[in-house]
């Protein structure tokens, strides 16, 4: 079910009434309605998903109970065993067909052939997210951060959260289970701050991400015919679609938890103001880059044990995080771009020099050093997102080699005024609520007026129902 769905609109409405008026009495049975939504919220695609998630929620379950056994030689084997059978889930649904098919690349260039089989199933819906949902339990538990939940209603809940389920935040047990786990009253406050956030993810979504993917898809299916400049037009409004995308999706996310009384991780700080690489994967999908944080990176030794050893897991982490977006070398060359961003950072000591602060903090506008920082920063990353964009690693480079050499063609004014009549509101918006990015910090007065002309928009725009982009990972 999408959010941005007529169905979601009904949907939404009567768990929120169930929750609130019918079950409100009881945590035992709001929980149960909770889980009960998740899976026809997710089912609502297929039903053989709902299995998929089921089966792995419930080995997950168990998996904890030996995790959490006293004889750590008993607890690493059931690790072991969570961590295979969840990699196991990816490795046939997402990235069988893609070792298929390179074995019988490797085997022609031996000039042997191979039929190899490959599986003609579509790939469930947000597995990614589900299964480091379970593996970060286990983590914890391990690690002595989280006690195994015996109640098995919780931790399904917990992995099958309607909200999050298909595109995150990737939350963590020891945030979201405490949560489920104890009495939830309605909060009117919290409430009317979801409701905010819901519009407000909306807007980006619907408005902003839908109608830039109109223009991105008409660029990337002909940037043979097309003017560099037009070329260097589409990666930007590229850029900015998938930010409206997939932070809209996490403020819809975040919002809706609200509304049934949950706290959800932050997953955007407005990420096109960073200074630098490092500032910017703080602010960018900041569940999955703290997973892999604090379940690879570090485990690996992070960048405490010399230089040489710092390099290789920031290669590691980002080549593992480009692969986990999709079986393509165009995910692994996009994440191995971002590691040689990242990289003389750490050679300098650099990477960590933004950790807390909010550029022009202090002040309405930034610096010219912060400008040119930020300016650069999102240069690279626009560069980054072609590899992301493309439907291969040889239209990727076609596309950036026309972005600086084809300059016969026509400039198309119009299409480059439209992409600038969309992406320049989103920016000074985000620019006035860069300071708090879980609330839209509007004057009082104003409220009224800008609350409407959003949703009146939302409504304008509102219609043709397109996935989110990370429903695919």
């Amino acid at each position: 079910m999408l959010f941005n769905s007529v169905a979601f609109l009904l949907f939404l409405p009567i768990v929120f009434i169930l929750y609130w008026f019918v079950c409100n009495r009881s945590l035992r049975w709001q929980n149960v309605l909770v889980l009960m939504a998740s899976y026809f919220f997710y089912g609502w695609w297929s039903w053989k998903f709902m299995v998929l998630l089921g089966v792995s929620t419930f080995l997950d379950y168990l998996y904890g109970f030996g995790v959490g056994l006293k004889d750590r030689k008993k607890a690493r084997l059931f690790l072991w065993l969570s961590v295979l059978n969840n990699l196991g889930i990816l490795g046939v649904f997402k990235y069988y067909n893609f070792f298929a098919l390179q074995f019988q690349q490797a085997l022609a260039l031996l000039g042997l052939h191979a039929n190899v089989v490959l599986l003609q199933v579509a790939i469930p819906i947000g597995i990614s997210f589900y299964t480091f949902h379970g593996m970060s339990y286990v983590f914890d538990i391990y690690r002595g951060e989280q006690r195994p939940v015996k109640n098995f209603i919780d931790y399904a809940v917990f992995v099958s959260f309607f909200p999050l389920l298909v595109a995150g935040p990737i939350e963590r047990a020891s945030h979201l289970l405490p949560q489920i786990q104890k009495k939830r009253f309605f909060n009117y406050t919290q409430a009317a701050d979801g409701c905010r956030l819901i519009l407000w993810g909306l807007f980006k979504k619907v408005v902003i991400a839908d109608t830039l993917a109109v223009i991105v898809d008409n660029i990337f299916s002909h940037y043979h015919d097309l003017h560099g400049i037009s070329l260097v037009v589409g990666a930007i409004a590229f850029s900015f679609q998938i930010y409206g995308d997939f932070s809209g999706y996490s403020d819809i996310a975040l919002g809706t938890a609200k509304l049934f009384g949950f706290e959800l991780l932050t997953n955007f700080r407005f990420p096109y103001f960073s200074r630098d690489i490092a500032e910017f994967w703080r602010r960018w999908h900041i569940s999955l880059s703290s997973w892999f944080r604090d379940y690879l990176y570090i485990p690996l030794g992070g960048s405490k044990q010399g230089k040489l050893k710092g390099v290789r897991n920031t290669f590691i982490i980002f080549l593992v995080s480009g692969f986990w977006h999709g079986a393509n070398w165009k995910y692994i060359a996009w994440g191995g771009i971002h590691a040689c961003g990242f990289l003389p950072l750490l050679l300098l000591n650099r990477n960590r020099k933004h950790t807390s602060d909010v550029v022009a903090e202090k002040r309405k506008l930034p610096t010219g050093k912060e400008l040119s920082q930020m300016v650069l920063t999102f240069a690279f990353v626009t560069f980054a997102w072609v590899f992301f964009r493309a439907a291969d690693m040889t239209e990727a480079i076609g596309y950036l080699k026309g972005a600086v050499t084809n300059y016969k063609q026509p400039k198309d004014f119009l299409m480059c005024l439209t992409v600038c009549c969309y992406i320049i509101p989103l920016i000074a918006c985000d620019w006035w609520l860069r300071r708090n990015e879980r609330s839209l910090q509007v004057p009082q007065l104003a409220k009224p007026v800008v609350y409407l002309v959003l949703a009146l928009l939302v409504l304008f725009y509102f219609g043709k129902q397109t996935n989110f982009i990370y429903f695919q990972f």
